[in-house]
């Protein structure tokens, strides 16, 4: 079994509440949990309001697999358009 986690760090240089914010990263993670069927969640810089960062994990069979689905994890993120992606932090850990 293999697993793959991170966080990605994001900047919303449009967002003036935290109201946006919410609305902002609610649309992440549906989208990430859709495509990828990962586990999503805000896991920091909860009271900021142009600022977020979202954790996620999720469970493969194989190395390459996880690598290539947070890979696109992070495309995707990109791709929205909706926020900027500062940093990102990933690992894979076999089992």
């Amino acid at each position: 079994m293999v697993v793959g986690y991170g966080t990605v760090g994001l900047r919303l240089p449009e967002n003036h509440s935290l109201k946006g914010k919410r609305k902002v990263v609610k649309a992440v993670i549906g989208r990430i949990r859709a495509n990828f069927n990962a586990s999503v969640a805000e896991t920091g810089d909860n009271d900021m309001h142009q600022r977020a960062e979202i954790g996620f994990a999720l469970v493969t069979n194989s190395q390459a697999l996880a690598n290539s689905k947070m890979d696109s994890i992070l495309n995707l993120i990109e791709e929205m358009g909706v926020c900027e992606v500062l940093d990102s932090e990933m690992e894979i850990m076999v089992l």
